[in-house]
């Protein structure tokens, strides 16, 4: 995403102090609380070209400081940013350069996981701080808005993987599956799949088996959070200074999977979960997305259980689908559709057996959905731009009357 120009300033580097007032000016990628939050020489690299700074630069400039969003609300993020005895939490307000670019593009709203460019204030205020820009990102988990909207929303900002959560009970779904491994194969992340409550399931290998087919290409993890029990790999990706956003529905474990991850098992986490009912029906507990530290090292991006996944316009079905687009090559005709075409492979696939009926559909379906809401997207840009020259064409018109 294009961040907004920053606007040149004067203003004293920042005091320190936990809540209120950015951290000391001029990190540098050596910086240990920096590393902890995963800020890196690319990163460094990153905000030199944003600033137009010489290449080699690694600090920010004196009158600006360095976070990290943790939690984003309209006009106003808390970020995590160096403090004196490490990670401290800050709040800054919008930019208006940054309510202008999100006004135009609501991918640019601050997402968690952002790393962000703060600015401290002056006059009567010089302990309010203001987030000027957010960096470009280096993937982002991207979902079409609800309410049947043609825009897209960030739901987690520069994941190193893309975990799709997933419980074993009390009904493992294999089209929500389907879709959210659309949304992390497309968000430049390392998708791997979770499976949860292994603890509570009659047979979990063979339904960890049914789900390895699901997600061709995809590690899957068999886990049960109030055990510790498969949790080795997520433990190490988070030593290694991996940020892990969990991407799941409502009751699948994720808040569970986050405490375990961030406090360790039975131990007290940042969420709040409640236990299975009765019919083991799985309860929502998130309502937010926000940015959790490891503890020892690395980062867990928790979101809202997802009742509705919308796939973006840009959304690639390649990945989730790679077998029936091996077979779509060997079609008769180049733009078969898989329904009624003579020589279509998939069709023969699905015929003989070796490709599931259901597998096909939900392709199907996922990709008239992509496919419609890349023309919802189109047809509004079309709008937008027209609407543009309109008001070009009526200025120019005004302007030339006054003359």
């Amino acid at each position: 995403m294009s961040a907004p120009s920053l606007p040149p300033t004067t203003s004293p580097p920042p005091t320190t102090s936990p809540h209120s007032a950015a951290p000391p000016a001029g990190p540098t990628p050596s910086d240990p609380t920096l590393l902890r939050l995963g800020w890196d020489t690319r990163w460094s690299a990153c905000l030199a070209e944003l600033l137009g700074l010489p290449k080699g630069t690694t600090a920010a400039p004196p009158d600006r400081s360095l976070g990290r969003v943790s939690r984003a609300d309209r006009g106003a993020c808390d970020l995590l940013v160096p403090g004196p005895d490490g990670p401290a939490t800050v709040t800054a307000t919008w930019s208006p350069a940054l309510e202008r670019a999100v006004a135009v593009d609501p991918t640019a709203v601050p997402a968690a996981g952002d790393w962000a460019l703060l600015a401290a204030g002056t006059g009567a205020d010089p302990s309010h701080l203001t987030l000027e820009a957010v960096l470009p990102r280096r993937t982002s988990v991207v979902r079409a808005q609800v309410g049947g909207s043609s825009r897209a929303q960030v739901l987690a900002a520069n994941a190193d993987i893309a975990a799709v959560v997933e419980g074993m009970v009390p009904d493992l779904d294999p089209g929500r599956l389907e879709r959210l491994l659309a949304l992390a194969w497309s968000s430049g992340a390392r998708p791997v799949v979770i499976l949860t409550k292994t603890d509570l399931a009659d047979d979990p290998d063979r339904l960890t088996d049914e789900v390895t087919l699901l997600a061709p290409g995809v590690e899957v993890l068999s886990t049960s959070a109030p055990t510790g029990h498969g949790l080795g790999p997520l433990h190490a990706w988070l030593a290694d200074g991996a940020t892990i956003a969990l991407l799941g529905a409502s009751g699948v474990g994720k808040s569970t999977l986050l405490n375990a991850l961030v406090a360790g098992p039975g131990l007290d986490g940042p969420m709040a979960t409640r236990a299975l009912g009765a019919v083991h029906k799985g309860r929502h507990t998130t309502v937010t997305r926000e940015l959790h530290l490891g503890p020892d090292g690395g980062a867990v991006l928790d979101t809202p259980g997802l009742r509705t996944i919308g796939l973006a316009a840009e959304t690639a079905l390649d990945d989730v689908f790679p077998e029936v687009e091996d077979l779509a090559a060997r079609c008769r005709f180049s733009d078969c559709e898989h329904r009624t075409e003579p020589g279509c492979a998939v069709l023969a696939a699905v015929e003989s057996g070796d490709l599931p009926q259901r597998r096909l559909l939900s392709y199907r379906k996922l990709m008239r959905e992509a496919e419609h809401q890349a023309a919802r997207t189109d047809a509004r840009l079309r709008a937008e731009l027209a609407g543009r020259w309109k008001e070009i064409a009526r200025a120019q018109r005004s302007h030339a009357k006054r003359r």
